[in-house]
């Protein structure tokens, strides 16, 4: 089973900018990023799926950036423009589910999850 690790959390605030990092021992059909914010609901943020697909979230779009170097074995999450709203808990995630290419943000496709980093983003 794939494990994944990510890295790059902090505490920064509204307008600025966050790189998260994922380490992953191995390859999965899909690879992404979802949140849990405070009292709501874990929900997809970005993916790659196969073939190399970037799909986003509506929330997300124009801010945030997702990417992978196969090289290092490394999934990250670019995030500009920071708003208070983006405060959670992020986790990185794989699956081998063909169902991620369909609804690649639903959740119930995803069985790897990562332990977490906190992203936390003051007005």
């Amino acid at each position: 089973r794939v494990q994944l690790v990510e890295s790059g959390g902090g505490s920064v605030q509204a307008g600025e900018s966050l790189t998260l990092s994922c380490e992953y021992s191995d390859n999965a059909y899909s690879i992404g990023w979802f949140r849990q914010g405070p009292g709501k609901e874990r929900e997809g943020v970005a993916v790659i799926r196969s073939g190399g697909y970037q799909i986003y979230a509506d929330s997300v779009k124009g801010r945030f950036t997702i990417s992978q170097d196969n090289a290092k074995n490394t999934l990250y999450l670019q995030m500009t423009s920071l708003k208070t709203e983006d405060t959670a808990m992020y986790y990185c995630a794989a699956s081998a589910n063909y169902g991620t290419a369909l609804q690649p943000l639903n959740m119930r496709f995803w069985d790897t999850w990562g332990q977490g980093t906190q992203v936390t983003v003051s007005a």
